[in-house]
């Protein structure tokens, strides 16, 4: 059975945010707030928000200029705009406590809110987040990977025409991507990727004082080994997983693996197949 409740609109932080929820209350857990990265809308998250919603009433957020909330030429795409429409949405949801799961992107939004210590912010999952930033190696992936296939998409683009940007990646999830990509305003991703390496996370690191856990991906070159302990040094109590046999996009290429890295951090226990997840 399906744990989707609903999808919503709410005003918050000045613009139209769009989410998606499952499970619903759950007495005694807090509930999640996933963020995602730079080309993934809400939807595109769905399936681990089923799993989630299992165990917890998680939301799936549609950062702006993504999916169905606000996008405009003359709209804010700053890493701290993001930020601000987190906290602004957890606040004009009534959240009393809540958790963040952020996915690269998302991770990086994750970490610029918490670094003002928001009322309700909890904890906080950092999902593979770029590392780059002012005078350090550039992230990965390339601009053009981002542009071409949006610029695609927006004509009308085929679940095997997208194979071409994602050749790893299961039929599904290729048509759900080639269904959804054309809502990522191109203004947006260019703004949020010259971001990854303009703005500088790691001076946030040091104000991040709720559990914190970092799961990176075994495959990707996105997060290192040497990064992880920089980013230890500036989070001492930081808990580090990393899924093996997974790139960028951990769940999609080990969806168990993932749940098993985040473990009981976010507050209970997640459900695979019939038994708890474990480490």
């Amino acid at each position: 059975m399906s744990t989707f409740v609903c999808g919503a609109n709410l005003h918050a932080n000045g613009i139209r945010q769009h989410y998606l929820r499952y499970g619903g209350e759950r007495a005694g857990r807090d509930p999640i707030i996933i963020v995602p990265g730079i080309t993934s809308p809400a939807v595109t998250w769905g399936f681990v928000a089923e799993h989630l919603g299992q165990v917890f009433d998680t939301y799936v957020l549609d950062v702006r200029g993504r999916g169905l909330s606000s996008a405009s030429d003359t709209l804010d795409y700053s890493l701290d705009a993001q930020a601000a429409d987190l906290i602004a949405f957890a606040t004009t949801l009534g959240l009393q406590r809540y958790s963040v799961l952020g996915h690269s992107m998302g991770a990086r939004i994750g970490i610029r809110a918490a670094r003002s210590a928001p009322e309700g912010m909890v904890r906080l999952a950092m999902i593979d987040p770029p590392v780059s930033g002012p005078g350090r190696r550039p992230y990965p992936s390339q601009l053009p990977w981002y542009v071409d296939s949006i610029r695609q998409s927006r004509e009308g683009m085929s679940a095997e025409a997208m194979r071409a940007f994602c050749p790893t990646w299961t039929e599904a999830q290729l048509a759900l991507r080639a269904e959804w990509l054309h809502t990522c305003d191109e203004r947006a991703i260019r703004a949020s990727f010259e971001g990854f390496h303009t703005d500088d996370i790691h001076a946030d690191l040091p104000h991040l004082k709720i559990p914190a856990r970092l799961v990176t991906a075994g495959r990707g070159d996105v997060v290192r080994d040497e990064d992880v302990e920089e980013i230890r040094a500036s989070v001492p109590h930081l808990e580090h997983t990393r899924v093996q046999n997974a790139g960028h996009m951990i769940p999609w290429d080990d969806e168990a693996g993932f749940y098993a890295a985040l473990g009981e951090f976010l507050g209970a226990p997640l459900i695979q197949g019939g038994d708890h997840a474990r480490q």
